[in-house]
């Protein structure tokens, strides 16, 4: 496809120099209704930007008693983002939060302090198939927000910018890119969109983002003359605009904004800059002064 005008929001003038540093293949488990591919924190590569988590589920079809069950579970120290594709999501809190979420609207659950939550099949879909496709995402809260009240807000599908042109539907789902600024509030410098490509569609990622990430979730993209297959995540080198051709119909995420003010701490669900701050939350939570989450009893233990 030829390189259109410079105007085009979702098009420009890539870097002719290499601009893929890393490539990072995922780690597949199989929970037994459904796979989940993690990409992220990898011993390649531990954050891209604030996110420290990215998982893949699906995608799958949930049979009649086969119901995704997330039991209730704590968090500390971070925000979790989820982002359907297919499927619809019951979310419960500790704050009292009911929400389903279905493809395109966005969960973003801010911990703080700490908060507990589940995430299950809705009633109403037990008894049937029920699809189930989406990213899974934690975002690191900077070093002076990390004991923050926790929140959670949910966002419409119609809420969140979507750009289109020459073939490429982008849904701007947090930060700024294309002449589009999403909505969504955040604590730190913070990209994250979902685009679909057709077949020799192309995508210029925003340079202005200080780290970046492509993670090809269906089809097959070109970048710099190579080519990549699904779930692979293209961490690019900053500093450039860097150009994505779809070799056939494609959907991608790309994640990242500003480098995090430290390193990272990672255990189980708890995020934070101090291993004490951990091992506090350990403590918390076998001895049960987290806040529980109303109407689901259930809990997952704190693993051995």
């Amino acid at each position: 496809m030829s390189w259109q005008p410079a105007e085009d929001p979702i098009l420009g003038k890539a870097d002719a120099c290499e601009p893929v540093e890393i490539v990072i293949e995922p780690r597949v488990r199989d929970l037994g209704n459904f796979q989940v591919r993690r990409v992220l924190p990898s011993m390649k590569r531990r954050m891209v930007g604030p996110f420290v988590f990215l998982d893949q589920m699906g995608p799958t079809v949930l049979r009649p008693g086969k119901a995704l069950d997330v039991r209730p579970h704590p968090h500390i120290g971070l925000a979790t983002v989820t982002w359907l594709l297919d499927g619809e999501i019951m979310h419960r809190d500790s704050l009292g939060s009911v929400q389903p979420i279905k493809a395109g609207e966005l969960n973003w659950m801010t911990a703080g302090r700490g908060i507990v939550h589940s995430e299950r099949t809705p009633d109403r879909l037990r008894g049937e198939e029920s699809p189930l496709y989406g990213l899974q995402l934690w975002v690191a809260l900077p070093k002076a927000h990390e004991e923050t009240e926790p929140a959670f807000v949910h966002y419409g599908a119609d809420e969140l910018p979507r750009i289109g042109a020459a073939g490429a539907t982008v849904t701007l789902i947090v930060g700024a890119g294309w002449n589009k600024r999403s909505p969504v509030e955040t604590l730190w410098g913070t990209f994250f969109a979902d685009a679909s490509l057709n077949a020799g569609a192309r995508l210029t990622v925003p340079e202005e983002v200080e780290e970046r990430a492509v993670y090809v979730l269906e089809g097959e993209i070109e970048v710099a003359g190579e080519t990549f297959a699904p779930g692979r995540l293209l961490v690019l080198k900053s500093g450039r605009a860097v150009d994505v051709r779809a070799a056939i119909a494609s959907r991608l995420a790309i994640v990242g904004g500003g480098a995090i003010d430290g390193p990272r701490h990672i255990w189980w669900n708890f995020v934070s800059s101090s291993k004490d701050r951990i091992e506090r939350a350990k403590a918390d939570w076998k001895a049960g002064r987290f806040p529980p989450v109303a109407g689901d009893d259930e809990f997952i233990p704190l693993p051995d």
